[in-house]
């Protein structure tokens, strides 16, 4: 019962937001939403009458929709307002300028954290403590630093192709 009502509901709600796209002609029309129940009892949610021919049916919505054609502009696409910012080639120049700064100011941030990182690295690598006999143990201790080193070469590569895609 549950999902009958979840289903009408659904319909309902599908029907009443997609009754203007329904209409066609200028003027008002008519929108007419049915509950039935066929002889086996299941509930049916319709917006045509001829699926409600042997069925006892009910009227759950009745809407007018007014319909209007749409416009017909033949212009072109309207050009941008006057005062619509311009942005000229000695702006675009400066622009690139500083995103350039920027990325080469961040690889050099990444490089030096990708130093640091191996530097990490190696200092755990020499280190063995008594109880990392096994040496899944030891493993599983270093990947945070194996972990950290990569995530800096990946971002150092992700900067450099921005880099050379800058001057594209």
């Amino acid at each position: 019962m549950l999902l009958i009502v979840r289903r009408f509901f659904t319909v309902l709600g599908f029907l009443t937001c997609a009754a203007p796209a329904l209409a066609q002609a200028q003027g008002t029309q008519e929108i007419t939403i049915w509950s039935c129940r066929d002889k086996d009892g299941r509930t049916h949610v319709t917006n045509l009458q001829e699926d409600t021919r042997g069925k006892d049916c009910r009227i759950v919505q009745q809407t007018r929709v007014q319909v209007m054609p749409a416009p017909n502009n033949k212009s072109p696409a309207k050009a941008a307002p006057g005062s619509f910012p311009k942005e000229d080639s000695q702006a675009r120049a400066s622009a690139r300028e500083r995103q350039r700064e920027i990325l080469e100011g961040e690889l050099e941030r990444e490089q030096s954290l990708l130093a640091q990182a191996r530097k990490e690295l190696e200092e755990q690598e020499s280190v063995r403590s008594g109880d990392e006999r096994n040496y899944a143990r030891v493993l599983e201790r270093l990947q945070k630093y194996k972990d950290a080193v990569e995530l800096h070469e990946k971002n150092i590569e992700s900067l450099r192709r921005e880099l050379t895609n800058l001057y594209r």
